[in-house]
C-alpha cells in the first residue's frame, strides 16, 4: 500500500454497493483513533422484491425474427444507486462539515462507480483511494491496515 496518511479531523469512507461507513479520525497520523459519525446500508432484498415479471422479447422491424431481451441485474443496479448516494454524501461532508481530506475505501469495482459519480470538489479533497473491501472488518481492524 503506498504512503497514506490519515491527519487528525480527517475523514474515512469506507463502502462497498451495500453498506457504508463515515467514519472521522480523532486521533493523529501515528495514532489514528476513528470515530464513526454516520452507517449507511440498504436493504437486500430478492431479485422478485426489486423487479418485475419475465425479461422482455424484441422483434425485428423487418420479418418474423425476434430475440429475448437480457434481464436487468436487480443488485447491480440497486448497488449502482447506492454508490451514487454514497458520492452526494461525500458533497454534503464537504460542504457542510468543511471535510479537507478524505480518505476513499471501497472494493475496485465500487470505486470505480464512485470516480464515476464523484463532483470535481469530492476529488480534490479525496487524499487516498484504497482498493480494498473493510466494511465487514472491526473499526480497530480497519485502524490497523490505514496505519500499516
Amino acid at each position: 500500500m503506498a504512503d497514506i496518511r490519515v491527519p487528525r479531523n480527517s475523514w474515512v469512507v469506507v463502502c462497498d454497493g451495500g453498506k457504508a461507513l463515515i467514519m472521522q479520525n480523532d486521533g493523529d497520523v501515528m495514532g489514528v483513533d476513528l470515530k464513526v459519525r454516520e452507517t449507511l446500508a440498504q436493504p437486500n432484498e430478492p431479485d422478485r422484491e426489486l423487479g418485475t415479471g419475465k425479461p422482455g422479447k424484441a422483434h425485428a422491424s423487418n420479418g418474423t425474427g425476434g430475440s429475448a431481451v437480457q434481464e436487468t441485474d436487480w443488485h447491480e443496479q440497486a448497488e449502482a444507486d447506492f454508490l451514487k448516494q454514497i458520492a452526494y454524501k461525500l458533497d454534503h461532508l464537504i460542504r457542510n462539515n468543511d471535510a479537507s481530506n478524505i480518505v476513499l475505501v471501497a472494493p475496485p469495482r465500487a470505486l470505480g462507480t464512485l470516480r464515476a459519480n464523484l463532483s470535481i470538489e469530492a476529488q480534490a479533497v479525496i487524499s487516498a483511494e484504497i482498493a480494498k473491501d473493510y466494511t465487514n472488518l472491526p473499526i480497530d481492524q480497519i485502524e490497523r491496515h490505514l496505519v500499516a
